[in-house]
């Protein structure tokens, strides 16, 4: 295997999300591998796509020859489907495994009781729920004096869903 591994990603936020969760895993299971410490010694190279269209990903860091590993959050159709034909054609490819997430987002993988001891509201979601939106809503409808969520433009429920993805 050539290194450095390329893990590929959607976006920063799950960089983050994936980093921190092995930190945190790792206290209880320390034989798990240290992503910060593979990434500082040159063994693996975390990467967002920063979102775009899924056709894209496939062929995006062929050229460098290295072994990838992809993984893309569910989300909802039409982009599930794209999301799968991308993992499938990286599937194909020597040296290359994608998957796609059984949930729509990683975020759904958080047990709900380890929001509300983060510092986070309690709140009930489901696998195909948009964890980030819900928890955003449930913030902004607790101060008072503010339009409602449904009023809000959608680009302004868009920068606090992003602003809760960011603290999940």
């Amino acid at each position: 295997m050539r290194e450095p591994l390329l893990v590929v990603l959607e976006g920063a936020n799950d960089l983050a999300f994936l980093t921190e969760l092995t930190q945190q895993l790792r206290r209880v299971q320390p034989e798990l591998p240290d992503l910060r410490q593979f990434q500082a010694g040159g063994h693996l190279v975390l990467i967002p796509v920063g979102g775009g269209h899924a056709a894209y990903w496939p062929d995006r860091f062929r050229p460098l020859g290295l072994c990838e590993f992809h993984l893309y959050d569910r989300e909802q159709q039409p982009e599930t489907f794209h999301r799968a034909q991308a993992i499938a054609q990286l599937n194909a490819r020597p040296g290359c495994f994608a998957a796609l997430t059984r949930k729509r987002s990683l975020e759904n993988y958080l047990h709900p009781q380890a929001i509300m001891e983060a510092g986070g509201e309690r709140i009930e979601f489901g696998d195909e729920d948009s964890v980030s939106c819900l928890l955003a809503r449930q913030r902004y409808e607790l101060a008072p004096g503010k339009p409602t969520w449904d009023n809000l433009s959608r680009r302004a429920q868009r920068r606090l869903s992003g602003q809760a993805k960011r603290w999940l």
